[in-house]
């Protein structure tokens, strides 16, 4: 009897011993598969893993060989090391012959708007030419002894930021001087939203160059096919176009840009809330020039007391901000969620709320809309949702239009 029970618990204790030690090894080894995937998960990060154009090097520095190079970049001009994509030639033997610079110049410190003089890069000693002011499109003696030109810029994705508007003159003299042009392609940070109106014709300018909504959704890469392949330059040209593609990225990717791509664009709640807020600069209203909160807050004051206010004050990138030295009343959008459309909530509520709306619009806005129709439809008291319904046939066409360009999903 005791024998019997004896062996009955000897056999109970092995199976609860291999039962034991089944459940730990399964819990073991699902720690591990956790660790993996956790791993897994922190090397994946979208932003670590994508290689821009100018990290794809492979794919560009043979074309360079035995040719003489011009660039157009600036501070965003970066690889994944942070190298600067001029020293990064230049330490390759490329034969850089020139620099030309966007607006905000080379090392993207000046002012919108700001004159920038040609010069000389105090590192390299390389030749800088301005491209902006009233040297928008390089002339034949700028480009002289240039054999292929490189353009690296970091675009935000909106009609009315300028690289775009400086890609569109590159081309365009590239074409006409037989120069062949390398476009090193980078994320666009809101890459995957299309929104807003289509520019009018009759509205065009430095600030919106083609018929595209506000957010096109493309990376500079595609736009610059989209130049091309829609004979968007002068009398129909075309450039010899060569895109050098980012490697690992996806459209919806998240993408956090290493530098500023100007000095009113600090992070990335600034460079999503951009386009939306930067109607205002067509109003009396300030968008945070002048402050460190920049494209992430507005007010006047001619706004309600909402107990938010902030005073514009002159600062890198704003020597002389719109209301400077003015208490504004307004908003701190510095928190609010990610935008995925183009918002006018904004934009129509400082509208209604303004003092004396007869001064609230100045002609510059309609420039940014590219259509008088935005200030007309927000004036007579149109709703969001009819305005975005009046978008609907334009931004249709232009995604119909739009697909032949796209290089990634």
């Amino acid at each position: 009897m005791i024998s019997n029970l004896v062996f009955k618990n000897t056999v109970l204790f092995s199976v609860l011993l291999l039962l034991s030690c089944g459940v730990s090894q399964k819990s073991e080894s699902r720690k591990q598969q956790g660790d993996v995937e956790k791993e897994t998960t922190k090397n994946l990060t979208p932003t670590t893993e994508i290689k821009t154009g100018a990290d794809n090097y492979e794919a560009y520095l043979p074309i360079l060989k035995n040719k003489k190079v011009g660039i157009v970049t600036n501070q965003t001009g970066i690889l994944s090391d942070k190298t600067h994509v001029v020293d990064f030639l230049l330490e390759k033997k490329i034969s850089l012959q020139k620099i030309y610079a966007p607006e905000h110049g080379f090392r993207g410190t000046a002012d919108a708007g700001e004159l920038i003089k040609d010069g000389k890069d105090s590192k390299t000693g390389l030749p800088i030419i301005s491209l902006y002011g009233d040297n928008k499109k390089p002339k034949p003696e700028h480009l002289a002894g240039i054999d292929v030109m490189l353009f690296d810029l970091q675009d935000v994705g909106a009609r009315f930021y300028t690289y775009i508007s400086s890609l569109h003159y590159i081309m365009e003299a590239c074409a006409e001087n037989n120069i062949s042009l390398i476009v090193l392609d980078r994320p666009n940070p809101n890459g995957s939203i299309v929104d807003g109106p289509v520019l009018e014709k009759e509205y065009t300018s430095f600030v919106g160059m083609h018929p595209i909504p506000v957010l096109h959704g493309m990376t500079i890469g595609e736009y610059a096919q989209m130049i091309n392949g829609e004979k968007w330059l002068k009398n129909g040209i075309q450039c010899q176009l060569t895109v050098i593609p980012c490697l690992h990225y996806q459209r919806e990717m998240f993408y956090s840009l290493p530098v500023k791509p100007s000095p009113n664009l600090p992070n990335d709640q600034a460079i999503n809330l951009y386009a939306s807020l930067c109607f205002f600069e067509g109003t009396n209203v300030s968008l945070g020039r002048g402050t460190n909160q920049q494209f992430q807050i507005y007010g006047s004051p001619d706004l309600p007391n909402t107990g938010f206010h902030f005073t514009p004050m002159p600062n890198e990138g704003a020597k002389e901000p719109p209301l400077k030295g003015q208490l504004c009343y307004g908003e701190d959008l510095s928190r609010v969620p990610k935008v995925r459309q183009l918002e006018l909530k904004w934009l129509i509520k400082a509208y209604h709320e303004t003092a004396d709306k007869s001064k609230f619009f100045i002609p510059f806005f309609t420039k940014l809309a590219g259509t008088k129709k935005l200030q007309q439809q927000i004036e007579a008291g149109v709703t969001e949702t009819e305005i975005r319904k009046s978008w609907e046939k334009g931004l249709n066409d232009f995604k119909a239009m739009r697909k032949k360009y796209l290089i990634y999903n």
